[in-house]
């Protein structure tokens, strides 16, 4: 039986045309192995910016559905391009565009959010032998017009897209080869992971792994989409699978529910962000209602709240409240508290962008005790202090000093076994 595979490739696998041609060969080597194959692409690397530069010197305040009609511009350009590859390989190809599908958005232009796909032409052509190759990052709103779908578009389209045709699985393709136990460039000894679940993946993509987009990974698991992160660099010699019923997904990191993956480790990873910022309100008053006061406001603003710390008030009167915001948010934040500084009533307000937020991550948590207690001790032993702490079921966070970062995840890295003594 064949397999239904969505392929996406990002603009640095489709950067120009001979890293086009590679994409058509790896698509191609899918299609030869026998696969029903939907392609998603992103726009050229660079272009994007480009054409968003272009809109803000025409107008600083413009039209967001006019600024979605020139932004959506570079993905038309990789589809079409991509189309011709594949059909100068021998391969039928045809190009689609997000209103072609369609992909129906709401009317959020700049950031919406899909709220259907209409698969059924989409089908009909691929069940006809035809890759089917769809524009990433856009949609059609409820107006008829093109909608974008911000940040991590592209990889949400082509989730979209697998949940839509009940593909195998949506192999994502960037200028990684997997997902790792922790930043390579940090640590030599980091492991690529052969498989991670959902919720794993979830607090590693929201923790500063870049390798895929949260919104992506929300949908997977909401859908049950299986996703395989693979290099689009790697040499394209071998078939991803020989069927709907293979288990073999070559290399790579498939993220998948957790009953996929047999043996859980108690902590598949550790991630750092340099997003965030520390504000810390001294001598807050101690009484029923403060903390509404001060996060109120910052909620209004749609400003995230992360960590948060309250210290013990001794005198039942004044107490110190910290907690932490995106770095880009800081300075709206702080002029929401201040403006809300009568109503609060503090003594003072700090703000410390010089720190980094460093997580243990693990679906294994759930069922072993003592996993933030060795964090705790690990960091200890290093003389690196720990300024706020915040846990879930499956991870514990810590904000530190931003100068201890290699420090912190290297030694974390080791003091949980993940060391991959073979890259010593």
């Amino acid at each position: 039986m064949m397999a239904r595979l969505v392929m996406k490739f990002g603009g640095t696998s489709v950067a120009d045309l001979d890293r086009i041609r590679n994409v058509a060969t790896h698509v191609k080597r899918e299609v030869e192995a026998g696969h029903q194959v939907a392609v998603v692409v992103s726009a050229m690397a660079g272009t994007t910016n480009q054409l968003v530069t272009w809109t803000k010197e025409a107008a600083a305040l413009h039209d967001a559905r006019e600024y979605d009609a020139v932004v959506s511009a570079g993905e038309q350009i990789s589809v079409g391009l991509l189309a011709i590859a594949l059909q100068e390989m021998g391969v039928s190809a045809r190009s689609w565009l997000g209103w072609q599908i369609p992909i129906l958005t709401d009317d959020a232009h700049g950031a919406a959010r899909i709220a259907d796909v209409d698969a059924a032409k989409l089908g009909e052509r691929i069940d006809q032998g035809q890759v089917a190759v769809i524009a990433g990052f856009q949609g059609i709103s409820p107006d008829g017009r093109i909608a974008t779908l911000g940040r991590g578009g592209s990889d949400t389209s082509a989730v979209a897209v697998a949940a839509a045709l009940n593909a195998e699985r949506c192999d994502i393709y960037t200028d990684v080869d997997g997902v790792y136990t922790t930043d390579p460039r940090i640590v030599s000894k980091a492991k690529k992971l052969d498989k991670i679940s959902y919720e794993e993946m979830l607090e590693m993509a929201s923790l500063g792994a870049k390798v895929l987009q949260t919104r992506s990974v929300e949908l997977a698991m909401v859908h049950n989409v299986r996703l395989q992160v693979r290099s689009s660099f790697d040499a394209p010699d071998s078939p991803q699978g020989t069927g709907s019923g293979s288990s073999y997904v070559g290399p790579g990191t498939l993220v998948c529910g957790e009953e996929e993956i047999v043996e859980q480790e108690v902590v598949s990873g550790i991630a750092y962000t340099k997003d965030e910022a520390k504000i810390t309100l001294i001598k807050v008053a101690d009484q029923p209602g403060v903390a509404a006061r001060i996060f109120g406001p910052l909620a209004d603003a749609a400003i995230n709240v992360d960590m948060i710390v309250q210290n013990v008030s001794e005198d039942g009167e004044r107490t110190d409240l910290t907690f932490t915001v995106p770095v880009a948010d800081l300075e709206r934040a702080v002029s929401v508290i201040e403006a809300a500084c009568d109503t609060i009533g503090y003594e003072q307000i700090l703000s410390d962008t010089d720190v980094v937020k460093v997580s243990v991550i693990g679906i294994g948590m759930r069922s072993h005790a003592g996993v933030a207690q060795k964090m705790f001790q690990t960091l200890a032993d290093k003389g690196i202090n720990l300024q706020v702490i915040s846990t879930s079921e499956i991870k514990v966070s810590v904000l530190i000093s931003a100068e201890y970062t290699e420090l912190a995840v290297r030694a974390l890295h080791s003091a949980y076994g993940l060391d991959d003594e073979a890259a010593a």
